[in-house]
């Protein structure tokens, strides 16, 4: 009988061949398509990047415009999924609330073509244009208040932002917001993605494959983490309490939200993007104390841990981005699932060309021949 070798959390181990991402860990390198993040955060935009992910290389000015124009007109949700959504508590988690209504967004187009090019593409467009309308309508909803319309004369981030707050945003914020987007929208075979191609493998149908990735999304180690890194530096309150906070949790072998990574040996590319729009945001709309504190906490776990390759990544900085849009805190990690949905798109469409069902093995360590007892006799 051959043994396997067990690695928990399958960590190391190929789940898929992917042309969609890559990253090296070492050199601090992540890749969309083979395109640098640096090049796409400072010149595409976030349905171009998107577009570039789904179908493998980046579209000509008419394919953008028509994605564009069918993302711009797919914005709005049946009004039997906003009447659900009045339906869930006000104190429900908005990532829960996202969960379920991707999924029932599956009731209405319930038809797997799968094979079928127009099927796939109708999908991606509904799915990438309707996901922001859901988060941001459970938002006010939860509030007691109606939710708002989307506008057709607003791109893709800005229009979120307008109906997430009710008004139409800065354009620094809009571009910022974008820039988010697409530095979230894809990182190789993370946990949420592969949940989506376990999912994809079955032949289920795309809306089904992103409620499944939402569910894994939210988790506090994975897309939830940013969440609790703001509250991580509320908790601290002050710079002066940085150094003694973070050689507590190294005391007691805690996790330090929003540092090390699984890939990443040196500070996550991203986390150094977010970084500098973090910047951009406080010097035209003022400085955030907690930015000060992040910092300090930065020097000190550099100081404590470099030599462990334990760096700053992805969540570490976001959440001050978007706290300073005045987003709330339990919202990063829907925003989170806005960008990546365009991801776990990708890897459905790449999982279909060739697919074979997830079945893996496992290591049975119980006990046999156990003999069974009547009940009167347990």
């Amino acid at each position: 009988m051959m043994v396997c070798e067990y690695k928990p959390g399958l960590e190391g181990i190929p789940a898929a061949q992917s042309s969609i991402s890559h990253v090296d860990g070492q050199k601090g390198i992540l890749e969309y398509r083979g395109i640098r993040i640096e090049e796409l955060a400072e010149k595409s935009t976030f349905l171009e990047t998107a577009y570039l992910l789904i179908w493998g290389e980046l579209p000509s000015k008419e394919e953008l415009e028509a994605f564009e124009h069918e993302v711009r007109y797919h914005r709005r949700i049946k009004y039997r999924i906003r009447d659900m959504m009045k339906c869930f508590p006000e104190s429900g988690h908005p990532m829960d609330a996202l969960q379920a209504s991707a999924a029932a967004l599956g009731l209405f187009y319930s038809l797997r073509d799968l094979h079928n090019p127009a099927y796939i593409r109708d999908s991606v467009v509904r799915l990438i244009a309707t996901i922001p309308t859901m988060v941001a309508a459970f938002q006010l909803m939860r509030k007691g208040n109606d939710p708002v319309k989307p506008r057709d004369d607003l791109d893709y981030s800005a229009n979120f932002l307008y109906m997430l707050n009710e008004r139409e945003p800065d354009p620094l914020a809009a571009k910022i917001f974008d820039i988010c987007l697409i530095l979230h929208v894809e990182h190789t075979m993370n946990a949420s993605t592969f949940s989506a191609r376990v999912t994809a493998s079955t032949l289920t149908d795309p809306y089904a494959v992103v409620a499944s990735a939402v569910g894994t999304l939210g988790g506090p180690l994975h897309g939830g983490a940013n969440e609790e890194v703001i509250q991580m530096l509320e908790e601290i309150g002050s710079v002066e309490n940085v150094r003694p906070y973070v050689e507590d949790l190294l005391q007691r072998k805690a996790k330090i939200m929003g540092f090390g990574h699984r890939v990443y040996k040196v500070k996550d590319p991203r986390a150094t993007i977010l970084q500098t729009l973090a910047e951009q945001l406080f010097d035209k709309f003022g400085a955030d104390k907690y930015y000060e504190i992040a910092q300090e906490m930065e020097r000190v776990v550099a100081e404590k841990l470099s030599g462990k390759g334990i760096y700053p990544n992805v969540d570490f900085y976001s959440g001050l981005v978007y706290r300073k849009m005045g987003i709330p805190t339990d919202l990063f990690t829907p925003i989170f699932a806005i960008a990546r949905v365009a991801g776990w798109l990708a890897h459905w469409k790449e999982q279909l060309a060739e697919n074979r069902i997830f079945r893996p093995t496992q290591i049975y360590n119980g006990k046999h021949e156990i003999p069974y007892l009547p009940i009167d006799q347990r």
